[in-house]
């Protein structure tokens, strides 16, 4: 069983940085894979990033390569996300998500435990 809770969301300006955090409780955390997702109003829940077991691997979507980057600490057991650059499209509620899928899936369904989500507000 794993429990994660977000934070670091927030309102900024466009061009602005926010640095969000997952901190997760559980013993077999570190056998995760996370991942960042966000789901903005109206629309479906999208992947955003994400991260292996070791932390080595890395995926991005298209819309935040450049801006945003995923990192994970086995030992604090956190996962952050440090999103630069930040434009009005990027407002959303962010979650994190983790699960064991060796490939870093896109697919939401993949992740079997998920945090409550974080607000994201950029504007402009």
């Amino acid at each position: 069983q794993v429990q994660l809770v977000e934070s670091g969301g927030g309102l900024v300006q466009v061009g602005g940085s926010l640095r969000l955090s997952c901190a997760a409780s559980g013993r077999t955390f570190s056998t995760f894979a996370v991942g960042w997702f966000r789901q903005a109003p109206g629309k479906e829940r999208e992947f955003v990033a994400g991260v292996s077991t070791s932390g080595i691997g890395k995926r991005y979507a298209d819309s935040v390569k450049g801006r945003f980057t995923i990192s994970r600490d086995n030992i604090k057991n956190t996962v952050a996300l440090q999103m630069n650059s930040l434009r009005p499209e990027d407002t959303a509620v962010y979650y994190c998500a983790a699960g064991r899928t060796l490939t870093l899936s896109t697919e939401s369904k993949l992740y079997d435990y998920w945090g409550q989500g974080t607000q994201v507000t950029v504007s402009s």
